[in-house]
C-alpha cells in the first residue's frame, strides 16, 4: 500500500491547492508548515527548513515529498540540499519546484539543487513554472489597487502559468511513476507582457490599469518600502533580466501533457480573481 505524501509549504501559493488535489485523489497526505495551519484531511506537521529536529517527524511514513524554495528566501543550495539528502537518506521519491530556464547554467543555484537530486539516485520529477499570474493578486496587488503596475520587466513577455496548474500538474506526478526522471517547463497558453496583462485586467475588473517598466533600482526602493527585505527584492530583480531578455516568452504543452487539460488562460485567472482587483 502506498505510503503517505509529504507537501512542503502546505499553506503556500502552491502547496495549499497541491493538498486539496491529492485529498480530492483519496490520497493520504501530510500538510507540512513552519506554523502547522490547519488544512482540513490533511495531517499536519511542523516543519522547518532550518530546524533539521522537525525532519523525521514530518517526513515519517512518506514514500513522496514536494519540495520547494519557501516565498522570501534566496538561498536555495542552502536550504534545499538538506531536505533532499533527508529524502535521499529515507529512499523517498522527490518532486522538485525550480524555475523556468535554470537549466540554462549551471551556476544558477536551482540547477545545482537539481543536479544534486539526479545524482541521489532517487525516483524524482523536476517541475519548472513560469512566473505565476497569481503574483498579480499577491505581490503586485498594492501597486494595482493605485492603477499602475510598476516592475522592471520592460517590453518582456512572459506565459504566465495559474499556480492551480502548477499544482494539478505536481499532483499528477505524484500519483503515477509514468514521469518519472524527468523535468517539465510549465506554462501558461499564451506569452503577454505586463502592458497586455495590465489591459486584461482592466478589462476584468471595470478600472483603468496601466504598466510601468521602471528600472532596477526605482524597483528595490519599492520593494524594501512595502516590506521586503532588500535581499529578496535584489534576488527578485534579478529575475527580471529573463523576462526582459524574452526568454520567458516560451509555451509549452507540459501542463497537459502532465494533467490532461489545458493551462489556463490569464484571463481565466483574472476573472476568477476579479473581486481582488477592485477598488
Amino acid at each position: 500500500m502506498p505510503g503517505k505524501i509529504l507537501v512542503l509549504g502546505a499553506s503556500g501559493h502552491v502547496g495549499a491547492p497541491l493538498v486539496t488535489e491529492l485529498l480530492a485523489a483519496k490520497e493520504k497526505v501530510k500538510a507540512a508548515s513552519r506554523h502547522t495551519t490547519l488544512l482540513a484531511g490533511a495531517e499536519v506537521v511542523r516543519f522547518d527548513y532550518a530546524d533539521q529536529r522537525t525532519y523525521q517527524t514530518a517526513f515519517d511514513g512518506v514514500d513522496r515529498v514536494f519540495v520547494l524554495l519557501p516565498s522570501g528566501y534566496t538561498n536555495a543550495v542552502e536550504w534545499l540540499q538538506p531536505v533532499i539528502q533527508a529524502a535521499a537518506d529515507r529512499k523517498i521519491k522527490v518532486v522538485l519546484q525550480t524555475a523556468i530556464g535554470v537549466d540554462a547554467d549551471e551556476k544558477i543555484p536551482y540547477r545545482q539543487d537539481e543536479l544534486f537530486l539526479i545524482r541521489t539516485g532517487l525516483p524524482f520529477v523536476i517541475l519548472r513554472p513560469n512566473w505565476f499570474a497569481d503574483n498579480f493578486h499577491t505581490f503586485w496587488l498594492n501597486d494595482i489597487k493605485r492603477g499602475a503596475i510598476a516592475v522592471p520587466a520592460g517590453e518582456g513577455r512572459s506565459s504566465f502559468i495559474d499556480v492551480r496548474d502548477v499544482a494539478a500538474s505536481a499532483a499528477a506526478v505524484m500519483m503515477t511513476d509514468r514521469f518519472d526522471n524527468n523535468a517539465f517547463n510549465l506554462t501558461g497558453p499564451e506569452a503577454l507582457s505586463y502592458y497586455d496583462a495590465a489591459t486584461v485586467i482592466s478589462k476584468v475588473a471595470d478600472r483603468k490599469l496601466s504598466y510601468t517598466p521602471i528600472d532596477d533600482d526605482t524597483f528595490i526602493h519599492m520593494a524594501t518600502r512595502a516590506g521586503l527585505s532588500r535581499d529578496y527584492a535584489v534576488f527578485l530583480t534579478s529575475i527580471f533580466l529573463p523576462v526582459r531578455q524574452g526568454w520567458t516568452a516560451g509555451v509549452t504543452a507540459d501542463v497537459p501533457t502532465l494533467t490532461g487539460k489545458r493551462a489556463r488562460s490569464f484571463e481565466h485567472y483574472a476573472i476568477d480573481h476579479a473581486a481582488a482587483f477592485a477598488v
